[in-house]
């Protein structure tokens, strides 16, 4: 087996649902207002999918128009990575409904969880099988419905989330948009963080977690934005350091839109211009593992970055999980 490869991003694509879901709306359904949600996470609305729309459907559109873009065939695909912890269902993944639907017929597939962090992580499987010969073209999708698993009676919750997808073509170096590293973490000790309790094998669907509502996302947002701050501003330090690069190498972080305060409050200890920052959280909202790749395909669309500027992608979740990744563009 042939080695030694680097691997390069050479397509890039999103898809976000047409509904609107502004402030001024979650107003009707719950005692908060505009700028109450405003000043807590910087959030003025999100995509919200109708009803019957999959992750697997959000992941269809991304992905074609990142195989357009990378001018690569569904058929040329030898693996595909769902980041999502909406899946479609349990059982099959999700990966192997979009393998179906884009007709990759020549694809392995499979789903990773790690939240928010998600897609970093499948991004870090893509790179490994591209450099080491394996495989030559791995395409990695963030997706995500979280308005499935959101409590709409919840205040501190439901103004948080939204819903899209984004993708990536991942491809033996062709001298532009190199992975350069990629960093993972975890702590399992505080996984009742950021948790979705019910479903799985601890605690299987029944009349009692759905009485409880179990089945949404529940989060301690007091404790998580320390502990989303301090990592944040660690790994992106041990990445760069890690590099031999200095934090001022870096071009542009593009963080996990998590919350806008998150995301200030570690520019500011990173001593770092916040504009340094790419944000778009005011126009989606969270995404979880889908929010990086949308961000990566509206600054590519954009024309915002020059070939060979040093992008650092940085996320933190549930698990606790965190990951980041310098990208050479």
């Amino acid at each position: 087996m042939e080695k030694g490869y680097t691997a390069s991003i050479t397509g890039i694509g999103s898809f976000l649902p047409k509904k609107v879901l502004t402030n001024d709306d979650l107003t009707k359904m719950l005692d908060t207002t505009d700028e109450w949600i405003t000043k807590r996470t910087g959030i003025k609305e999100r995509r919200i999918v109708e009803n019957g729309v999959t992750a697997s459907d959000l992941a269809i559109e991304a992905s074609l128009r990142a195989l357009d873009d990378a001018n690569v065939l569904p058929s040329e695909v030898d693996l595909i990575v769902a980041a999502t912890i909406t899946p479609d269902c349990l059982v099959p993944s999700t990966a192997c409904f979009l393998q179906d639907k884009i007709g990759a017929s020549n694809a392995g597939a499979f789903d990773i969880l790690a939240a928010c962090a998600g897609f970093v992580y499948a991004l870090s499987i893509a790179k490994s099988f591209v450099a080491s010969g394996a495989m030559k073209t791995v395409l990695v999708v963030g997706t995500e419905c979280l308005s499935k698993i959101t409590d709409y009676t919840d205040r501190s919750t439901c103004i948080l989330f939204g819903d899209g997808a984004g993708a990536v073509v991942v491809q033996r170096g062709n001298g532009r948009r190199e992975i350069i590293t990629t960093h993972l973490g975890s702590d399992g000790s505080q996984a009742e963080l950021l948790m979705l309790p019910a479903g799985g094998s601890k605690l299987p669907t029944s009349h009692e977690t759905i009485e409880s509502r179990s089945h949404y996302i529940r989060l301690k947002g007091k404790e998580l934005f320390k502990v989303a701050i301090n990592n944040m501003v660690d790994v992106i330090t041990k990445t760069v350091a890690e590099n031999n690069m200095k934090i001022e190498d870096i071009d542009l972080i593009i963080p996990h839109q998590s919350n806008i305060r998150i995301i200030e409050a570690a520019m500011d200890r990173l001593k770092l211009p916040r504009e340094k920052a790419y944000i778009n959280i005011d126009r989606f909202g969270n995404t979880s593992s889908a929010s990086i790749p949308i961000a990566i395909d509206e600054i590519d669309k954009g024309g915002m970055l020059n070939t060979g500027d040093s992008v650092l992608l940085v996320a933190f979740g549930g698990g606790l999980t965190w990951s980041s990744s310098i990208i050479k563009w």
